[in-house]
């Protein structure tokens, strides 16, 4: 099998079984065996063998020798991992998963975009302004794939720009959330004037190296985001 065969089916045998427990349908204290997998899903021995070691290195499922592949509790996962948020938002516990980004988000981003108004390059400066003017021109027309890719960037950019090595390690985490929103069908058919308006604020802060006023700012803008998760408490389906 070439390379580019065995990472496609290596792919979704790892998709198959990652949601399946993490929807639950594969419950703590489950289970599996290489040749079970191999079987269901026609794959060699070495791809059900290397999927199993990376659901391992995720907290997903733990192997011992003369027990086998055993599924793990959901406080053995390795909730950062960003695959393990995808399917966690793909899933039927989607609105918590959405609710605990959230808070970290609130706990984390306004205090990286104080700091980013302290250490952010000149480069990064230009570039966060530019971002916040061009979520608002994609933003007013409802240009929703675009608008994702630049909010990605943008928040990316202000972890990153924070010079906090801990704060840019959630970037990822950050974007699949993000992408989440968009591509599940969370997101309002188009930002709201308020979101807008706050993406810009930070900008124009950090641009200005006005750190409070930076992490107010983006305390706004994340509120703007927790008011928006609450309609999912109500078993809305969607954020339209």
């Amino acid at each position: 099998m070439s390379r580019v065969g065995f990472e496609s089916r290596h792919g979704a045998v790892l998709e198959a079984i990652g949601r399946e427990i993490t929807d639950g349908d594969l419950e703590s204290g489950d289970t599996l065996t290489l040749e079970h997998i191999q079987e269901r899903f026609g794959v060699s021995r070495t791809v059900a063998r290397e999927t199993m070691r990376i659901l391992e290195s995720m907290g997903l499922v733990t192997s011992r020798r003369r027990v086998g592949i055993t599924v793990q509790d959901a406080t053995s996962w390795n909730v950062f991992d960003p695959r393990v948020i995808w399917w966690r938002l793909a899933g039927s516990g989607r609105d918590a998963q959405l609710r605990s980004l959230t808070e970290l988000r609130i706990a984390v981003e306004p205090l990286a975009a104080g700091a980013a108004a302290w250490n952010a390059s000149a480069e990064q400066r230009t570039r966060i302004v530019e971002l916040g003017a061009r979520l608002r021109g994609l933003g007013e027309r409802g240009l929703l794939e675009d608008f994702m890719q630049a909010d990605i960037a943008f928040h990316t950019l202000l972890l990153e720009a924070s010079g906090n090595e801990m704060f840019a390690a959630l970037a990822d985490v950050v974007a699949v959330v993000l992408r989440g929103r968009t591509q599940l069908g969370l997101m309002p058919r188009q930002p709201v004037p308020e979101a807008l308006d706050a993406h810009e604020n930070v900008a124009a802060a950090v641009s200005a190296g006005q750190y409070r006023r930076a992490e107010e700012a983006m305390r706004d803008l994340l509120g703007e985001v927790r008011d928006a998760m609450a309609p999912l408490g109500t078993g809305n389906p969607s954020l339209d």
